[in-house]
């Protein structure tokens, strides 16, 4: 992924603008992530046509202000394949994150590196927020069913 954010928060990029050349094709709707393998798969867009359409992460550039594009072309039709291969973090909020057998709270949001990496996960506990560092001990329980 071309990025001008070293990280970003699902919050972070939900609503900013996809621009090819300057012009605003859509909306970052949503990030779809492998909850397995704690890896963000690319981005939900509300295109202006209002239809959903994936955009692989490796295919944005993110900056402070617009995710940027090459080419329509990278916009594919296939949300409902890649919400299949991971999940919406939206879809994902609530659920419980554990370290190891330890409950570390519920999935707020996630913090996703340059890389694609899945580096943090946000967690509401009772004391409040919480960020946890990804590890191979760090998993998401339970998932909630994806809205209709």
């Amino acid at each position: 992924m071309a990025t001008g954010m070293t990280s970003f928060t699902s919050e972070d990029v939900v609503s900013r603008p996809i621009c090819l050349h300057g012009i605003e094709l859509g909306e970052v709707a949503d990030l779809i992530v492998d909850p397995v393998t704690m890896r963000a798969l690319g981005l939900v867009v509300r295109c202006g046509d209002e239809r959903d359409r994936f955009l692989p992460l490796a295919a944005a550039r993110i900056t402070d202000h617009q995710v940027a594009i090459g080419s329509a072309l990278l916009l594919l039709d296939e949300v409902p394949f890649y919400r299949a291969q991971g999940s919406t973090v939206d879809d994902l909020r609530g659920a419980v994150v554990r370290t190891g057998r330890a409950q570390a709270g519920t999935l707020r949001d996630v913090l996703v590196s340059a890389d694609g990496a899945v580096e943090r996960v946000l967690v509401d506990t009772p004391d409040g927020e919480s960020e946890v560092r990804v590890d191979a001990a760090v998993s998401i329980a339970k998932r909630r069913a994806p809205a209709a």
